[in-house]
């Protein structure tokens, strides 16, 4: 036997005769000759586009020696599904042997990449937009089991080694390259039909890192396919920024509500406090925003305000009394200060420093003079400082 690298091989596991089901001539397969060689195959066609072939369910079955339909090691019947395109390598009543190819599956029809290239796809990444066609990930361990089909769909349940949960039903279009069989053992976050995953199914699936390693390499690979050379931290920055977000799910003592957005920083530093106070803390959920909805979800007006829906979200911000606290590069920048990072952090520190003593000489000279009431202006102008 050769290896041949443009299909996938559909093995028998058992001994028996090979029996067609469903396979109609002019129906559901048919034989066809390559122009380049004249060798003759026969291939599956699209059934579902005639009007008898609505109900079809073409598969290569394995019999024993009494007719009747083999069992697999795993427990399930020797049903061999075919999808449409698969090359048959069996002809009915053939004896096969364990390790005999029944049929392949063409791999230009089961392509795993996006043939999208360039920007577009670079811009599909970021803006963290699902797929045409995506990949459908297994959320859970289990064994494949083929359920009753629905209307023009295969329905692939997965029954769980763990008997706390729940099957998980899949609702899969006839024709798609379906490489799994009946008795099949998947693990979570393995492929159940081939494409280009949605982040967002990665994110729930595999998590945070995960989901960020796959984004940082689906990029890198377009730009190296147009030889730029570019250093992951520049790709991870704005990874971060995707997902800065965390949905609560449990606000325990804290004053959030279940569904709010919050900000990763923000969650934990209330977190600490509640533990601190012997509370219990909020939970929550990462959640993968793109580029754009990232960017006006800042909690700095300013910035959000210079990048897009500009009269939006200055007037958001001025209903609802916001003040900008000036902690990132570019609002900073927009004010004409120096940006906290390298020699302004510095400076900004220092500043802090100096300020917040200043508020304990001028504290303590009210006091000594019997001043109680604070000066607003002169506080005002402490916090703007800081």
């Amino acid at each position: 036997a050769e290896w041949d690298p443009y299909t996938r091989p559909i093995l028998t596991e058992i001994e028996g005769r090979v029996a067609f089901e469903d396979l109609v001539d002019g129906i559901s397969v048919q034989e066809t000759a390559d122009e380049s060689t004249g060798i003759t195959k026969r291939e599956v066609i699209d059934w579902r586009s005639t009007p008898r072939g609505s109900d079809l369910k073409p598969a290569i079955v394995i019999q024993d020696a009494k007719g009747k339909v083999g069992k697999l090691s795993k427990g399930g019947d020797a049903r061999f599904l075919l999808s449409v395109e698969a090359i048959l390598s069996v002809e009915p009543g053939a004896h096969v042997k364990p390790g005999d190819v029944l049929a392949r599956i063409p791999m230009e029809s089961a392509k795993t990449k996006d043939i999208t290239g360039g920007l577009p796809r670079v811009a599909e990444l970021f803006e963290a937009r699902r797929p045409k066609d995506h990949a459908i990930i297994a959320e859970i361990d289990g064994t494949i089991r083929f359920g009753r089909d629905y209307k023009n769909k295969r329905r692939i349940i997965i029954e769980p080694h763990d008997s706390t949960l729940e099957p998980v039903e899949y609702l899969i279009p006839k024709g798609k390259p379906f490489h799994l069989q009946d008795g099949d053992v998947i693990e979570k976050g393995d492929y159940i039909l081939d494409g280009n995953p949605a982040p967002h199914d990665i994110l729930a699936i595999k998590g945070v890192e995960a989901l960020a390693s796959y984004l940082v390499n689906e990029i890198q690979e377009v730009y190296r396919l147009q030889g730029v050379s570019i250093n992951d931290k520049h790709i991870e920055v704005i990874v971060r920024q995707m997902l800065q977000k965390v949905e609560i799910t449990t606000q325990g003592d804290s004053t959030y509500i279940p569904g709010d957005h919050v900000d990763v920083i923000e969650l934990e530093e209330v977190n600490e406090r509640l533990i601190e106070d012997g509370k219990k803390p909020a939970e929550g959920q990462p959640v993968l925003l793109g580029i754009t909805k990232a960017s006006l979800q800042t909690p700095s007006f300013i910035s959000a305000a210079s990048f897009q829906e500009t009269t939006r979200v200055l007037t958001e911000a001025a209903v609802a009394g916001k003040t900008d606290m000036l902690q990132g590069l570019k609002e900073n920048v927009i004010v004409g200060r120096l940006i906290p990072a390298g020699t302004g952090g510095t400076m900004s520190q220092i500043r802090r420093i100096a300020t917040s003593r200043d508020e304990l000489i001028i504290d303590e000279r009210r006091k000594a003079s019997g001043v109680e009431v604070a000066d607003p202006m002169l506080t005002d102008m402490v916090n703007a400082a800081q």
